[in-house]
């Protein structure tokens, strides 16, 4: 009797779930109609504010950028120029003093508009400019500093030559021009590679002042109401460009107050 009263129990149980109403599911938030978005993938061009470079950077350290040139989608300014970038130093390796270049591996992870709307992402470096000096691995998001195997053989030509001149020098005085000057430039030439040996290569950096190109790696959403900028603060350069130097005629007087 008990047992057929548990079955019995059971048996009504079960039946109550499959006719329980199953709760619906949750719906992701619609897209407002009057947004508008950034794509994934979007290059935005930036200048640095501050300087980073291998010689001094720790992972951690952060960077300050804001955009050069403003972002536009559907017609419209969606991020202004002069908005604010910044990022994040996650790997350092110094330059070795034999082989090896500097190596700088950043990220981006947020851009606020003037008026204080803020957008995180994790953005990658797309492009460098000339006055960086090194190149990019674009699929790191890294900056490998410069070769200066030219300026290693600067150094031993220099260091030979003078090692010569100072043993042919030495060498007259006691007779024996040709010994002193094979001396020299023995001791000149193993100088010079000492010197090589003792000090780095030149440092990965991205220059205060400097153009970078930021990637999107996803897209970003913006209201109507968040891209309005009706009080945000009036744009001021965070980075001053050094000004051209004046263009000089032949005598050299520049051009402004050359006297006619």
């Amino acid at each position: 009797m008990t047992k057929s009263l548990a079955f019995f129990c059971l048996l009504g149980y079960l039946q109550a779930q499959q006719t329980a109403p199953v709760p619906a599911l949750k719906e992701r938030p619609a897209t407002p109609p009057d947004s508008v978005q950034v794509e994934a993938g979007t290059h935005i061009l930036l200048n640095m504010i501050n300087s980073v470079s291998t010689k001094q950077a720790l992972v951690g350290d952060r960077l300050y950028l804001e955009t050069a040139f403003p972002v536009i989608a559907n017609g419209r300014v969606i991020v202004p120029q002069g908005s604010w970038v910044t990022g994040t130093v996650t790997a350092v390796r110094r330059p070795g003093r034999v082989k090896g270049k500097g190596e700088l591996e950043v990220r981006f992870d947020s851009l606020t508009l003037p008026n204080g709307v803020t957008r995180n992402f994790r953005g990658d470096l797309g492009a460098l400019d000339a006055s960086n000096g090194g190149t990019l691995d674009r699929e790191n998001s890294k900056v490998r500093g410069p070769s200066d195997k030219s300026g290693d053989a600067q150094t031993v030509i220099r260091t030979t030559a003078e090692g010569a001149a100072i043993g042919t020098a030495v060498g007259a005085a006691a007779g024996h021009i040709g010994g002193g000057g094979l001396i020299g430039v023995a001791s000149g030439a193993t100088g010079g590679l000492i010197g090589i040996l003792s000090t780095r290569g030149p440092d990965a950096t991205l220059q205060r002042g400097s153009t970078v190109e930021m990637v999107l790696d996803r897209p970003i959403v913006y209201t109507a109401e968040e891209l309005n900028q009706a009080g945000a603060p009036a744009r001021v350069p965070a980075v001053v460009q050094a000004p051209a130097p004046p263009t000089t005629t032949h005598n050299g007087w520049p051009t402004a107050t050359r006297p006619f």
